[in-house]
């Protein structure tokens, strides 16, 4: 996996972070933290953007972060778990990988 990609998957990680912020942040520390996480994440997700192709990254990005966040409030904020609700979770999953293996090898190697 090339660094773009990896950029791509850390600020889908702290998208979970500043998201779950966004609902749980109380204090100047914990909004301060949630700032923080958001800044990064975009930054990370606009420079992977500007070398592989933004619709992608961007689908990747928004779909792992949504898939992260969902699992991050079951297991951390006694979100009700659901067979259906992992059901789509998957699919969105499976549609970030496909996403994922579709993607020109040759035109990120050339824009690296």
């Amino acid at each position: 996996m090339n660094r773009q990609w990896q950029k791509v998957l850390i600020a889908a990680l702290l998208e979970v972070f500043w998201v779950m912020g966004l609902a749980h942040a109380y204090d100047v520390f914990t909004w301060a933290g949630t700032i923080v996480a958001l800044l990064i994440s975009n930054y990370l997700m606009i420079t992977a953007a500007q070398v592989l192709p933004a619709g992608t990254v961007y689908s990747v990005f928004v779909g792992l972060g949504t898939a992260g966040t969902v699992i991050a409030d079951i297991l951390l904020f006694g979100e009700p778990f659901e067979w259906l609700k992992m059901l789509f979770i998957l699919f969105i999953l499976v549609g970030v990988v496909g996403l994922k293996l579709i993607t020109d090898e040759k035109q990120e190697a050339r824009n690296e």
